[in-house]
């Protein structure tokens, strides 16, 4: 087993405790995490743009104990009271030996505007190159979420192109899917580490 895959499983099982920010705590979701996904998630603002709609607090409460044993999601919290504040999506992508991942994100909207998005994933994204031998890490968004690209091309991350009408998550009220386009970001090792 190579170096760089030893520290990628590392990183998929080692400590709850991922990451410290100067603001922010991030770890792994625990199954009493529910409450605190609830008032995020069930905001219709927070899940706008997100594959799903509001959540009810029995869905956030079983998408709690889910995730403490998914190793894509990753609760963020603040570092000085150890309150919910949004959830960072991290995935490997096939193949593996092209050492990709997708970043994702969702917030509170309540904290929306100081930073915290911004903050953990820049740190989650350094740490994916330094530590773990990420190549290459991508983000996809509705261009209609200007915050959402903001933040990716703040944090680095390069706009590579638009898909056109290539996603639906509603339907019409006849009952035809609402087509969306996509923004697809990336950054690689190299620029991160230039940038």
């Amino acid at each position: 087993m190579s170096g760089t895959h030893q520290s990628l499983v590392a990183f998929t099982t080692g400590p709850r405790t991922l990451l410290r920010t100067p603001r922010l705590l991030v770890r792994r979701f625990e199954p009493s995490d529910g409450a605190g996904l609830h008032s995020y998630l069930s905001r219709p603002e927070a899940v706008r743009y997100e594959p799903y709609g509001v959540q009810s607090l029995a869905q956030c409460e079983e998408e709690a104990s889910r995730r403490s044993h998914d190793p894509a999601f990753w609760a963020v919290c603040l570092a000085t009271s150890g309150t919910l504040v949004g959830n960072l999506y991290f995935n490997a992508e096939e193949p593996p030996e092209w050492r990709s991942y997708e970043l994702g994100y969702v917030f509170h909207p309540d904290h929306w505007g100081n930073g915290y998005a911004s903050e953990a994933a820049r740190a989650f994204v350094g740490r994916a190159f330094a530590d773990w031998g990420a190549h290459r890490v991508v983000a996809r968004c509705n261009p209609a979420n200007l915050a959402s690209w903001r933040l990716l091309e703040r944090c680095g991350f390069r706009r590579e192109g638009r898909l056109v009408g290539n996603a639906s998550f509603a339907l019409d009220p006849e009952g035809q899917p609402v087509w969306q386009d996509t923004f697809l970001y990336g950054v690689l090792a190299s620029e991160w580490t230039a940038g």
